[in-house]
């Protein structure tokens, strides 16, 4: 494929474009897992190549369980993209944490149970760790260039990812909020298995649009309060990704770049030649042996 970036952005509810990339071409990109949420902007932020992707389709088709996760990051991984930055708006579940804030997550709870959030199986087996699912550079580079905007940027949090589209029961939100969860949303852990699957850094923006339902002073959440806020709060989230964007090296000192390394449990000799060639972008590396 001739088309290369090296950093993606997903823009998920509110963020539905990438403003300040020059050189812009929509790209679309075919995938084993089927097309990715829409076609991919590919443009140019600083001297960095970037591939934009709006994660529910412009006009927001698409709720969160029937995005198709596999395909937008296997579309990254075809471009070249190395790194992500994801934004999407959450619900917070701490008094600190308030609307229009920005949380930097660093663990997650997945609560989800109708996708797909493995390239793996159907021949091919791999176990990958997840106990730091957010690459700790991306984040330590959102939360300095968060501090020099002048933003309200929590660097560190528990995001829980639910299911959806519906939001919580009470009951539900006072449960999570005694888990000790801090954020919740309908999709960056799905996200993340993914990008650490296909060895790209991942971290996300979690916009903070409301207090779910377990606040006694606050309103239910709607979808207009959603919306208003996320307006207020698209533009930081846009300057933020760009500023970090400029801020990276071309070294990834992380362990997102190697997460397979040890992680194949099938025998090269055994693993199905379909799974071979529908993940080879992902795991060729790992297979291309005289011994394979």
């Amino acid at each position: 494929m001739k088309a290369h970036a090296s950093i993606g952005v997903i823009g998920g509810s509110g963020l539905y474009e990438m403003v300040g990339l020059s050189d812009a071409e929509e790209v679309a990109v075919e995938t084993p897992f089927g097309p990715p949420s829409d076609a991919l902007i590919l443009g140019t932020v600083g001297e960095r190549r970037v591939a934009f992707l709006a994660r529910h389709g412009r006009g927001h088709r698409l709720m969160p369980t029937d995005v198709n996760y596999r395909a937008n990051i296997y579309a990254m991984k075809l471009l070249g993209v190395q790194r992500i930055f994801s934004a999407s708006a959450v619900g917070s579940l701490r008094e600190e944490i308030a609307p229009l804030h920005i949380v930097l997550p660093d663990q997650f709870v997945d609560r989800t149970r109708h996708r797909a959030s493995t390239f793996f199986g159907e021949g091919l087996v791999a176990h990958i760790s997840l106990a730091d699912p957010f690459c700790p550079q991306l984040r330590g580079i959102l939360a300095q260039r968060g501090r020099e905007l002048g933003l309200t940027v929590h660097t560190a949090g528990v995001y829980l990812c639910i299911e959806g589209p519906q939001f919580s029961t009470k009951a539900e939100s006072r449960q999570y909020r005694a888990m000790g969860l801090d954020i919740i949303g309908m999709t960056n852990a799905t996200e993340a298995r993914l990008a650490r699957e296909a060895e790209i850094c991942y971290a996300t923006l979690a916009l903070v649009t409301d207090y779910d339902v377990w606040h006694e002073e606050e309103a239910p959440v709607t979808v207009e309060q959603i919306v208003e806020r996320l307006r207020l709060n698209a533009r930081a989230a846009r300057d933020l990704i760009a500023a970090s964007i400029a801020g990276l090296t071309e070294e990834r000192p992380c362990a997102c770049g190697s997460a397979l390394a040890g992680a194949l449990i099938t025998d090269p000799r055994a693993v199905d030649p379909d799974a071979r060639e529908r993940l080879r972008p992902i795991v060729g590396r790992y297979l291309e042996s005289p011994a394979s």
